[in-house]
């Protein structure tokens, strides 16, 4: 009598069966572990998008001025005074267009990554991500006051969303790897890794645990290293300061004093960024007219100082190796702040992170000055004073001192100046935040509901964050198709079910190694003969305190959830990684700033 052929196991199944084994039993890989290595995917593709970004945006703004010199503020002082007014609103008008007809075409879902972390479940919307990406090359090309950290990161993000969609992964894992992408691009804008993983922990996620905050380091080191790759390992800002070693106790003072005004400047230009933002929102003009309005207003400035267009990075070098006389540079100061919101004010889209360095830098080398008059010590250093000040105030505007502490360190590599810098980043955030609870980014989560996001994730159970329908076989399962399940999926145990699909067991990965050089035996073996019974498993109505418990008992990476009633009727499953990113987003960071 031949065999079934159904029931006899196919060539190829039995020696990727036990590779499948040998895998298992080599590298133990968790899900935490997988993801590790989709972040550093994700780092490598948000690398190379920005690395596109910026060669397509230095090719739009040759299209406006026809200027291939280094930076845009050289481009903006070498064209004739009619054509700074002109190019920011001509660019302007473009952006709004893009927007304007864009988001008819785009679909109705979440188009900012902090949204699709903090309060979606991961998904960001392609159409809508390409059209705010377009809309920013058009702004940033024509030298509105905008930085370009904004659409890089969402470009990575969207990567990521798109990368995690295709593989299937659930929500929480989701959020996680679109957080990767931001930091990645965070990262790919600053040539700083640590500060790109920070910035994603201590603002968005507001979490430091590990098992969100690996994954972003992950990313970040990847994209970095990319990026130094092709476009080179020199730090943001080049410079060699004298050495700024204290030689008394009193020699931090200036410091300290420096962090305090800028806790105090800083909830003002907050305040300044959402009253121009109201202000243009009760304009009666449709979206183009308003970002127009926005580079018509960066354009006047720009006739005077030309210093105010692009997001400042030439400017703060030129502060950090030159003297600029105090009062050309508060003039550059008041001009920039206003440029930058009337910039953002008109709904252009970017970011503010690279402006708000350069506010920081001005008012460090100001307030030098005018310490410098009045010191009874050794001469100051206005250099330092920038950099601590780009720090203070970077601090204070995003409520994250540890990140602008970091990032700035990063920046620079320069060590000399970490000691001030960490004073005055935490003095000024402390100062700031007892005048501004919202920070420059915490404003637009709040208005999209993250406080009651925050108390929903309380009560979540298991039923919130269990996956259906999981892989199961019936108890009269042959063994070739439970070796198919084993080969096609990534898991160590597989579910058994009886016809009424009540849940009886398990079959583990290992329990099979003694049929795999027995083809023979394995033929006459069903799931009812190897599947181990008093398995653990957990009611939908649990609390995850009471998942995690079960789970510190058991070395699986995956629960059967089955119902209390009806004989444990199998419903789907939950995994320890889903469950540890959940109960991290619920934990308040302990670095990060209050909402």
């Amino acid at each position: 009598m031949e065999a079934d052929p159904q029931q006899t196991p196919r060539k190829w199944l039995l020696p990727r069966l036990r590779l499948r084994l040998w895998l298992a039993e080599l590298f133990h890989f968790s899900e935490l572990q997988v993801t590790l290595f989709w972040a550093g995917v994700i780092g490598f593709a948000g690398a190379l998008s920005s690395v596109a970004f910026r060669k397509l945006t230095d090719f739009v703004h040759w299209v406006f001025t026809r200027q291939t010199t280094g930076g845009y503020v050289l481009s903006f002082m070498n064209l004739l005074w009619w054509q700074r007014l002109l190019i920011p609103a001509l660019g302007g008008i473009i952006a709004g267009l893009i927007i304007y007809f864009g988001t008819r075409l785009a679909r109705k879902s979440s188009t900012d990554y902090m949204e699709a972390i903090v309060l979606g479940d991961g998904v960001v919307s392609f159409r809508s991500s390409m059209v705010k990406c377009a809309s920013a090359m058009f702004s940033i090309a024509s030298g509105a006051s905008i930085g370009r950290e904004g659409p890089l990161v969402q470009l990575s993000a969207v990567l990521a969303s798109l990368f995690g969609r295709w593989r299937g992964m659930p929500p929480l894992q989701l959020r996680l790897l679109v957080a990767c992408g931001a930091a990645a691009g965070i990262a790919s804008a600053y040539n700083a890794p640590i500060g790109g993983a920070l910035f994603v922990a201590e603002i968005v996620l507001q979490s430091l645990a590990m098992e969100t905050f690996g994954p972003l380091v992950f990313a970040s080191v990847v994209a970095t290293l990319t990026i130094r790759r092709l476009l080179g390992d020199s730090p943001l800002y080049e410079i060699q300061i004298p050495s700024v070693r204290l030689h008394s106790n009193w020699e931090i003072l200036p410091y300290f004093l420096l962090g305090l005004l800028a806790g105090l400047v800083a909830p003002w230009f907050l305040r300044l960024l959402r009253a121009s933002e109201r202000l243009f929102s009760k304009l009666p003009l449709p979206v183009y007219l308003r970002i127009a309005l926005g580079g018509l207003t960066v354009g006047a400035l720009a006739i005077l100082h030309p210093q105010v267009c692009g997001n400042g990075y030439s400017v703060i070098n030129q502060v950090l190796h030159e003297h600029v006389v105090w009062q050309v540079l508060l003039v550059i100061f008041v001009f920039k702040l206003l440029a930058t919101a009337a910039t953002f004010g008109s709904g252009a889209v970017g970011g503010v992170f690279t402006p708000t360095l350069f506010a920081g830098a001005c008012l460090g080398v100001l307030y030098c000055d005018f310490v410098q008059r009045i010191w009874p010590g050794p001469p100051l250093v206005p250099a330092a004073f920038a950099l601590v000040g780009m720090g203070a105030f970077l601090s204070a505007t995003t409520h994250a001192p540890l990140m602008a502490i970091i990032i700035l360190f990063e920046l620079t590599l320069d060590y000399d100046i970490i000691l001030p810098l960490m004073l005055a980043c935490v003095v000024a955030h402390y100062t700031c935040s007892a005048f501004e609870k919202n920070s420059v980014y915490s404003e637009s989560l709040k208005r999209k509901g993250f406080g009651a996001f925050r108390q929903e994730l309380g009560a979540l159970s298991v039923a919130d964050i269990m996956r259906a329908n999981p892989v199961a076989v019936g108890e009269n399962a042959r063994f070739t198709e439970i070796a198919e399940n084993f080969v096609r999926n990534r898991f160590n145990y597989l579910y058994v079910i009886d016809d009424e699909k009540t849940f009886r067991g398990v079959i583990s990965l290992h329990d099979i190694k003694s049929y795999l050089n027995d083809p023979e035996l394995a033929q006459l073996v069903i799931a009812r003969d190897i599947l181990q019974e008093g398995f653990p498993t957990i009611v939908p109505e649990a609390s995850l305190a009471t998942a995690l418990e079960r789970f510190s008992h058991h070395d699986g990476e995956r629960l059967p959830v089955t119902s209390s009633r009806n004989g444990q009727r199998l419903l789907g499953s939950i995994s320890k990684t889903d469950l540890l990113l959940a109960l991290t987003e619920q934990k308040p960071a302990t670095t990060a700033a209050a909402a």
